[in-house]
């Protein structure tokens, strides 16, 4: 008895002298092997992916791109100024030294399309990304306050609605006067409504979620529950209604400075150089008019294919298809 008593106390002098890493016994040692974990897809992978989904989209996003790089490296893809007029290659044909053609001033055309593309995707994005965010707010605070508020702001929205883009376009346009930031102005202003009105529809329903009822009853603020507890819930046709915008912009900004209400010589914008060239050089020059209604066309387009896409991707409706 006595010796079981010794050999046990020498047993545990010996556990208590030894570092725990020689006592571990190697049977209980979890060896991972990283190559035996399911590797989540990367973002490139992911990107592919998407993108076979959806080859519209990802066509339309490839011109979007191509048009970004084309317009903040300009100076990369042309030698010619845009704005300096030369009147000894006055409507000069497509060749070796004009790609494109030149203008009734001398211009090169190619030039002044990579050119045009900074006044067109200033203009779009400007006017997309401010009408969006302000119509989301609007829309939100309308939904969540109700009553008289609501009522009163859907009743402006239906005026303002009531009237074709171009027509109040042209209507701010001349009461600001033409140039760039009053063409963003005018084109801003009509998708505010347009976009409240769709928030909005999406928005009274998550008013009555109880997540909003238990923000009131801990007391947070009216603008923080609308900014950071109903506003992230309705980013989906927040998107939809952003990426529509794009195009529309773009096409507006065309439309006011074919007419002469938007941008001004000797800014390079595509209405403009359309404008120059449409009438009076139909058929003797008809490079002049068709190369930019082509960059008109090809933007826009490429823009309502993305925005497509981001539809089908974000509306659970059309994803479940």
């Amino acid at each position: 008895m006595r010796g079981l008593i010794l050999a046990s106390g020498i047993v545990e002098e010996f556990f208590l002298m030894t570092p725990p890493s020689e006592t571990a016994p190697s049977d209980f040692q979890v060896e991972t092997n990283p190559e035996d974990l399911t590797e989540k897809p990367s973002k490139l992978r992911h990107a592919l992916l998407i993108a076979r989904k959806q080859p519209l989209a990802a066509t339309g996003l490839f011109i979007i791109i191509a048009m970004i790089l084309m317009a903040l490296f300009a100076e990369f893809f042309t030698g010619f100024p845009p704005e300096d007029n030369n009147l000894e290659f006055m409507l000069e044909p497509p060749g070796d030294m004009f790609f494109l053609g030149a203008d009734q001033f001398g211009r090169d055309l190619l030039t002044r399309i990579i050119y045009g593309a900074r006044t067109a995707l200033l203009v779009g994005f400007t006017c997309a990304i401010i009408g969006s965010t302000f119509g989301l707010v609007l829309g939100v605070a309308s939904a969540y306050f109700g009553g008289m508020f609501d009522l009163i702001v859907q009743r402006i929205v239906d005026v303002v609605l009531a009237f074709p883009l171009i027509i109040l376009a042209l209507a701010v346009v001349a009461t600001l006067g033409p140039g760039t930031q009053n063409v963003i102005i005018a084109i801003t202003i009509p998708f505010i409504p347009q976009c409240a009105r769709v928030v909005r529809s999406n928005a009274l329903a998550i008013r009555e979620i109880p997540y909003v009822d238990a923000a009131r009853a801990l007391g947070f603020s009216d603008m923080r529950i609308i900014l950071r507890h109903m506003a992230p819930n309705v980013m989906a046709p927040y998107l939809i209604m952003l990426t529509s915008f794009l195009g529309q912009a773009i096409l507006l900004e065309a439309s006011l400075s074919y007419l002469g209400m938007g941008v001004q010589e000797p800014t390079p914008a595509w209405g403009l150089m359309l404008q120059g060239g449409a009438e009076e050089f139909a058929e003797s020059a008809p490079w002049v008019a068709i190369w930019p209604g082509v960059a008109i066309s090809l933007a826009v387009f490429a823009f309502n294919l993305f925005g497509d896409g981001v539809r089908d991707t974000l509306d659970p409706k059309l994803r479940a298809r």
